[in-house]
């Protein structure tokens, strides 16, 4: 989505903005911020700006407040608390209760090959399955594919907290046409790094210097806490460059 689009409790979702599934048993896919109201109506229950996938069908609203809730398929940054037969608990925020994540949850994972995470460890993962009445359940690989792409321990590194609004667009395919930033991107033609992006508002970057893995942080948090626009990021990464 090139233009950011508002919208505000109560307010219809136009349907000529909606996407249009490619097959008609592909149905649109409603996410945090809106309701269907039957039969044909999308409205928002809450104020932000309106997101849209055309490739997976899905709309949402990008909300800044309010506290994270696993969703199945979430992408997540969490912290090793203890473990226990053969499950590790990890805590995901600090107001939600422990998430549990098996310990043969891993690409190719054995009793003899498992990794062996320890009080503290940094794990990224997805939710395998959530809901009111049960803790969540997390995996360390695709369920599709039964490859890690990424997931596992995160190992060394820093962790900077984010809002869950950005979180939600640094996730999205383009992140410049769907989310309006073009920060990171800027930064990587100058620094190399890693990075993990958890929709529980928590972003993991890697840098061979900590004086670089700072900048990238702190890149992302002024741009968050200011709300800085493609142009303004742009002058931001050039300024915080000149050090480098």
């Amino acid at each position: 989505m090139a233009l950011q689009q508002v919208v505000f409790p109560g307010e219809d979702i136009p349907r000529d903005i909606l996407p249009i599934p490619s097959k008609k048993k592909h149905a649109l896919k409603i996410g945090a911020g809106l309701q269907h109201i039957p039969p044909d109506r999308v409205t928002s229950t809450v104020a932000g700006n309106l997101g849209i996938d055309t490739r997976k069908n899905a709309v949402w609203v990008n909300n800044d407040g309010g506290r994270y809730i696993p969703q199945s398929g979430d992408l997540i940054i969490a912290t090793v608390h203890s473990s226990a037969a053969e499950i590790y608990q990890c805590a995901i925020t600090p107001h939600t209760t422990f998430a549990q994540l098996p310990q043969l949850a891993f690409e190719g994972a054995t009793k003899k090959t498992r990794p062996h995470l320890v009080h503290g460890s940094l794990i990224y993962a997805r939710v395998n399955s959530a809901s009111k009445f049960i803790d969540p359940d997390l995996v360390c690989y695709n369920p599709a594919t039964g490859k890690s792409e990424g997931l596992g321990e995160l190992k060394d590194g820093m962790v900077f907290s984010v809002s869950l609004g950005l979180a939600k667009r640094l996730l999205v395919a383009k992140q410049e046409q769907q989310g309006g930033i073009v920060l990171l991107d800027e930064l990587a033609e100058r620094v190399a790094f890693e990075v993990a992006i958890g929709r529980n508002g928590k972003v993991w970057i890697k840098s061979s210097t900590v004086k670089e893995t700072l900048i990238v942080g702190n890149a992302l948090r002024q741009m968050d806490e200011k709300g800085l626009g493609i142009d303004d990021q742009r002058k931001l990464v050039k300024k915080l460059l000149k050090s480098v």
